[in-house]
């Protein structure tokens, strides 16, 4: 979600692209289907959140997700990493980018709506363009993309009405929000920091990753949960969903798209999200939204798109 996401790594550049091959359905379409799934994955937060722990939906999804994986490596014929140092790193990763994210906008979603919770995933690019300038040494920084982050800056506080002094806003769910939004790029830079160059391939490392986030979960989870007294078959079946589509079936998705189109085309789903996730909060849960809240969204993704415009390269 995350954008992205969110939930891998394929987005960098700097690791082997997955084998060209013809694919059977349009790009724009698989383009299309992962903007609503990640974009309805709010929704099927907060409807997994009314029936079951914030930890047991974090758990449920990565399991859903982690089998999603296991099938398509198995049909691929590709194993899972090897190495301990690899190991060691994509828990890290695991963590950074799924355990830990996904954990936080569950718990967010407690008291925020799912339509504010999208919105807050959009800045993820933002905190990624202002972290990358401190630790990556090659993205250096241009008056545009500079610009893009402080537009993108104004944009949040717009959506939480800073200048009414916040009022009305919840601001422990917003601030666990914006945490699991920052999540993600620093996950994706130790990933680039580390990973980089990895002989594995994009499957077999995410397979890796996701296996070690649904063990963290499945440690935490029962230190700070018990198990329901009864199961609710909705909030359930959201969680399945949000696992298998959400997480899993939607990294797969990304990989053809990153294959094909590229990194920067492929990011562009992060600006869809968030639109996706406002229209089925209000239409499908009733959530009610006020004027600043989608202005603010728009100020945050033309500053998200302007930190990603990078410099003509001269010959």
């Amino acid at each position: 979600m995350s954008s992205v996401t969110a939930t891998s790594t394929t987005s960098d550049p700097a690791r082997p692209a997955a084998p060209r091959t013809r694919p059977r359905t349009d790009w724009r379409l698989r383009f299309a289907a992962l903007s609503l799934i990640w974009g309805f994955s709010f929704l099927l937060i907060k409807v997994g959140t009314q029936g079951y722990a914030p930890f047991q939906v974090t758990l449920g999804r990565l399991a859903f997700g982690t089998a999603v994986l296991a099938v398509a490596m198995a049909v691929r014929r590709e194993g899972l990493p090897r190495g301990v140092r690899t190991w060691g790193h994509l828990a890290v990763a695991g963590f950074l980018l799924n355990a830990l994210p996904f954990s936080l906008f569950a718990f967010a979603e407690l008291t925020i709506p799912s339509t504010l919770a999208g919105i807050c995933n959009a800045t993820s690019p933002l905190w990624g363009m202002a972290l990358s300038l401190v630790a990556l040494s090659e993205d250096r920084p241009t008056r545009v993309r500079v610009a893009g982050l402080g537009v993108g800056f104004l944009g949040v506080l717009t959506v939480l009405g800073a200048w009414q002094g916040f009022e009305g806003l919840d601001a422990r769910g917003t601030a666990l929000a914006l945490l699991a939004s920052l999540s993600y790029p620093v996950g994706w830079i130790y990933v680039r920091r580390t990973l980089a160059g990895s002989s594995h391939s994009n499957l077999s490392l995410t397979g890796g990753q996701l296996l070690l986030a649904t063990l963290q979960l499945a440690v935490v989870t029962p230190l700070f949960t018990t198990l329901p007294t009864a199961f609710a078959v909705g909030p359930l079946l959201a969680v399945a969903a949000l696992g298998t589509l959400g997480t899993g079936f939607a990294v797969l998705v990304q990989y053809g798209l990153v294959a094909e189109v590229g990194p920067t085309t492929g990011q562009m789903v992060t600006y869809f999200v968030p639109v996706i996730a406002a229209a089925a909060g209000i239409v499908l849960l009733g959530e009610t939204l006020t004027w600043s809240t989608p202005v603010g969204a728009v100020i945050v993704l033309a500053g998200a798109a302007l930190t990603q415009v990078r410099p003509r390269k001269t010959e």
